[in-house]
């Protein structure tokens, strides 16, 4: 078995091989796992909990430790110097937050380590109509986090839209320089479908990435994510996973 990972085919600004993509992530272990984002967004996480994940996060080499906002510092120190990011979540699972409030949480978080940020967009103002203070509200949080050095994902809540309004939240997003369109909290109505995930990279090409999450619980399911076009999985169960992909 061979340890390839899934960043040897590139993005291109057209377009993204999504078959090639797909066959590489799942090819093994350590490729499927460097697209995953490790992920403890509970309430009720607690400290060892948190700690659990990233050192699961570093044995594995997901893509990132993703955890609620008040255990940057938290997961910042158990990560350092194992070359796994930390990730975290803004404005959520709402994304109601004053544009204020999403600019100002970003750059505390990339002060205590945060290197991947996954924002909810503004659902009622998408719905309003008013496009400029959607990509205005996106856009604020991008210039924090590229200045940073860090990415950013925008969650659309598809559960929530209608087709329109998928196609045009994915069009803001990528418009405001996001580095992924997301599907899903997990905290709404519904998570990631197949559907979702090829709609929203059919609007992305290779502009920027596309995160699955919400529900992803197995193999099988993560594979079909990846198949509809999806370069990142955001699931609580990365563990189960990757083991599931050479078990007898």
């Amino acid at each position: 078995m061979t340890s390839t990972t899934v960043e040897e085919i590139d993005l291109n600004e057209s377009t993204f091989d999504t078959a090639a993509f797909a066959k590489q992530a799942l090819s093994n272990r350590r490729a499927l796992a460097s697209v995953i984002d490790h992920t403890l967004l509970k309430p009720e996480a607690t400290r060892q909990q948190v700690l659990k994940l990233c050192a699961e996060a570093a044995e594995y080499r997901f893509a990132c430790a993703m955890v609620n906002p008040a255990w940057v510092t938290t997961a910042h120190a158990a990560l350092v110097g194992t070359g796994v990011p930390v990730g975290a979540v803004i404005g959520f699972p709402l994304g109601t937050s004053l544009c204020t409030t999403k600019r100002d949480e970003a750059a505390a978080l990339v002060r205590l380590g945060a290197r991947e940020l996954d924002m909810v967009l503004n659902i009622g103002l998408l719905k309003s109509g008013e496009n400029a203070l959607v990509q205005k509200d996106i856009r604020g949080v991008v210039e924090i986090a590229h200045e940073a050095g860090a990415i950013l994902k925008v969650i659309l809540e598809t559960s929530l839209l209608s087709l329109e309004e998928k196609l045009r939240a994915s069009e803001l997003a990528c418009a405001a320089g996001v580095d992924f369109l997301k599907t899903s909290t997990g905290f709404s109505t519904g998570g990631a479908t197949a559907a979702d995930v090829a709609l929203l990279r059919g609007v992305a090409g290779g502009r920027c990435g596309v995160k699955a999450s919400g529900g992803i619980r197995t193999l099988e399911h993560a594979r079909s994510m990846l198949e509809a076009g999806a370069n990142r999985i955001g699931a609580s169960t990365g563990v189960a996973i990757v083991q599931a992909l050479d078990a007898p």
